[in-house]
């Protein structure tokens, strides 16, 4: 091979930190020094008691050691790697190999087993191997810890007292197969929370399903849920698993629970108590091992009352409930979820917008957030995606916000201290107008147009109230 072709092709190797442990003077040094040009950084001991004191102060990705040691059997090494250094590949060499030998190293923990001499290709290959592998186990730790991040519980953010019991009963229940009913209004997080449950549980390696039941009319809805076989209906061309058995294993969550109707409850209560079903047109029982996670945003126990919903499976499913409070109930958690989507928000559209100033962030706070979580989220994106300047001030926030802000600002003054109403409105009034020509770039021409006034009045207005655009525009 051309010397530039073999740069190249070591180039494209993978290099580690090794340690090579073998009691022969020369067979050491010479593993060593091929390992060195191939650009391993390589360590070398001549004992188990030397290996192991060099293992306990440093991390080593591949630890090549040889079966007879003058103090100690390789052996003892590798339990003790498997043990308490786990993210180290062991390869054993020995002079003696036999094939028992071999199988007993691989059941310990041992990544591979040579016999020497020793081929500096093979050797090479098999630590190219090791490396590799190592490589597939540090990518697989940073996807779980992307999920854990993206639906785990680090995802839901909140230092409330009611988030923090919320926290406590999601932890309880994670690892048991009980069924949970989420309950909320729309937009306070009840997937996320579903899916956060799924996550630290010991079903996390197996399907999360999430089926909208109000998504979809009643004949689809049960063809979605439990499948279905050829022939079953008008377009069954073949047949279809469901989500039911798609999830086995693992969890399957049914948003907007209150919409099912009466045949489907009934379905839905058999298998709750069963874990069986029939596909729709077919004889053919399904078992399934799996974990149901419903959730609504509707009065379950009105709608047994008035008949709606089957009293049956209402008690069936509402074995665990964990209410997801609204957002206005937790208002000491806005500044923390705001600085969480600040971030996520800033990365995805490559922007560096520092901060809400104290004013936007008291005004989010004084809002009743209709939409809850999913409304604030919205907000904070639009703000980060049209603001021109690093801080986010109230004349970046979406004009219900404001308008809300100013009602209630009229509704204090007038309850606080006896003041006319007309009073009472100047103070919310001159914000109004200052938000406008802050959003206007203080044109008077702009700004008149968007209040839906002329030019005339708002120039009277803006004396009237102290208005200085000379001095608002140095502030």
């Amino acid at each position: 091979m051309p010397l530039e072709e073999k740069r190249d092709s070591m180039k494209k190797q993978n290099q580690g930190s090794l340690l090579v442990v073998d009691d022969d003077v020369h067979i050491l040094a010479a593993m060593a020094d091929f390992l060195r040009e191939r650009g391993h950084q390589t360590e070398t001991a001549a004992t188990c008691g030397e290996a192991l004191d060099m293992m306990q102060k440093t991390s080593f990705d591949v630890v090549v050691c040889d079966v007879n040691l003058p103090d100690q059997d390789g052996f003892q090494l590798l339990e003790w790697a498997t043990e308490n250094a786990t993210d180290t590949s062991v390869i054993m060499l020995t002079g003696y190999g036999t094939i028992e030998s071999a199988v007993e190293a691989i059941r310990i923990g041992a990544f591979d087993y040579l016999t020497k001499p020793v081929i500096d290709e093979e050797l090479n290959l098999s630590i190219q191997r090791a490396l590799g592998q190592r490589e597939i186990v540090e990518e697989n730790k940073n996807l779980k810890k992307q999920l854990d991040v993206r639906f785990g519980m680090g995802n839901i953010i909140g230092q409330d007292y009611k988030m923090l019991k919320m926290f406590d009963l999601i932890e309880s229940v994670a690892d048991t197969r009980t069924t949970v009913l989420v309950l909320g209004e729309s937009g306070t997080g009840k997937t996320m929370t579903a899916r956060a449950i799924h996550q630290i549980s010991e079903r996390r390696d197996k399907p999360f399903v999430e089926v909208a039941c109000g998504a979809l009319p009643e004949n689809l809805l049960e063809s979605e849920l439990f499948g279905h076989v050829a022939g079953a209906f008008t377009g069954a061309v073949g047949d279809k698993a469901g989500k039911f058995l798609q999830a086995d294993g693992g969890t399957i969550f049914l948003d907007e629970i209150a919409t099912a109707s009466q045949s489907l409850q009934v379905k839905l209560l058999r298998v709750l108590q069963d874990r069986e079903f029939e596909a729709v047109g077919g004889t053919k029982t399904h078992n399934v091992d799996l974990r149901l996670i419903l959730a609504t945003n509707g009065n379950l126990e009105e709608m047994v009352r008035n008949g709606e919903f089957r009293e049956d499976l209402y008690y069936r499913i509402n074995v665990i409930s964990v209410t997801q409070p609204p957002l206005r109930d937790r208002i000491s958690d806005i500044p923390l979820l705001v600085e969480h989507l600040l971030a996520k928000f800033n990365d995805q559209n490559g922007k560096q917008v520092e901060c809400f100033d104290e004013e936007s962030l008291r005004m989010l706070q004084r809002y009743s957030w209709p939409g809850n979580v999913r409304e604030l989220v919205n907000v904070v994106e639009r703000a980060v995606v049209l603001s021109k300047q690093p801080t986010i001030t109230s004349a970046d926030l979406p004009d219900a916000i404001r308008q809300e802000q100013s009602t209630a600002m009229i509704l204090e003054a007038v309850a606080g201290d006896g003041r006319s109403l007309k009073s009472a409105m100047a103070v919310p009034e001159r914000q109004i107008i200052i938000d406008a020509l802050d959003a206007h770039g203080w044109n008077r021409q702009e700004t008149a147009r968007a209040l839906g006034i002329n030019r005339t009045t708002l120039y009277k207005k803006m004396k009237r109230f102290g208005i200085d655009s000379q001095k608002q525009l140095a502030h």
